[in-house]
């Protein structure tokens, strides 16, 4: 195994089970407690807690998984069709329970236990409840961890925290971003898909995209790519206030490598530093990828 650091000083994931929209009482009857932002403030143990946000038809809980620790704590956001139960996310949170570092993790609405249907998911409304978690359960300065999509919605969260000033119990000390998937629904989706597609998906509002992790295909809607664009970064300068690492594998066949460098060129911060596992590939969840995860997150 190699891998290259590139420094500036100064899924996609497998998909998972998605849950029916779920009206107010059904979500009040679940087996854990649905609470309020101010209620889950409170929460001080590392079981399974909702978030309750949204109103309406637009209503869904949000699965959380807090653990109290010392600064700064860690936020995970996972990527697209990933949850928090995954390998390099549950890796993190045995890391920070060992160090003693307060971590968080949570489901985007129609992921792993959180509810909502996943096909009324959007980069607007994942990027939404990212900051609702943020607010409700993190304080003091966090190292944010994107992987895949989670990389994106990380660096948008930042931007958002930087337009209001960082006002909050929680602030952004720093950034780890895996196989960032920046500006994914455009760059990576809508610009490489057939005339064939892009008819399909104009007709019908969804396209079903094989998947080569599962035997079912992913589901892509219109709305995911046309609201996409209101978030794109990349035709313009990033600023994140924080230093950046990146790691990226170079066999990744969803994000390649260019992508990474490509997004480097566009952050603004002199401290953002760019790992290129040559033999990696777009999970970069084995052992020796973990370790390096690990690495860039104590560094910071």
């Amino acid at each position: 195994m190699k891998s290259t650091s590139m420094g500036r000083r100064g899924s996609l994931c497998p998909p998972l089970r998605t849950r029916r929209p779920a009206a107010k009482h059904d979500i009040k009857s679940a087996a854990f407690a649905v609470s309020t932002p101010a209620e889950t403030s409170h929460m001080h143990d590392n079981g399974l807690k909702f978030l309750e946000i949204g109103a309406g038809s637009a209503q869904r809980a949000l699965a959380v998984r807090r653990r109290e620790g010392a600064g700064p704590g860690l936020f995970w956001l996972s990527g697209y069709k990933s949850d928090m139960n995954g390998t390099k996310a549950q890796a993190l949170a045995r890391w920070a329970e060992a160090q003693g570092r307060a971590c968080v993790r949570f489901d985007y609405s129609g992921h792993g236990a959180s509810y909502g249907n996943f096909l009324d998911g959007t980069i607007g409304r994942w990027l939404a409840e990212s900051l609702a978690v943020f607010d409700a359960h993190c304080r003091g300065p966090q190292i944010v961890v994107g992987s895949s999509m989670g990389g994106w919605l990380a660096l948008l969260m930042v931007r958002a925290l930087r337009a209001r000033r960082q006002i909050g119990p929680g602030s952004v000390a720093g950034m780890v971003l895996i196989a960032p998937a920046v500006d994914f629904t455009e760059e990576l989706m809508w610009k490489r898909f057939s005339p064939a597609i892009r008819r399909e998906l104009q007709k019908k509002g969804v396209w079903a995209w094989p998947s080569p992790y599962s035997p079912e295909p992913y589901l892509v809607t219109r709305q995911l790519i046309e609201e996409g664009r209101n978030h794109l970064l990349l035709g313009g300068l990033v600023e994140t206030g924080c230093p950046v690492r990146i790691l990226q594998g170079v066999e990744d066949a969803d994000v390649p490598w260019q992508h990474a460098v490509e997004l480097v060129s566009r952050l603004a911060a002199d401290d953002v530093v760019l790992t290129l596992v040559k033999d990696g590939d777009h999970r970069l969840s084995r052992e020796e990828d973990i370790e390096r995860l690990i690495a860039a997150v104590a560094e910071l």
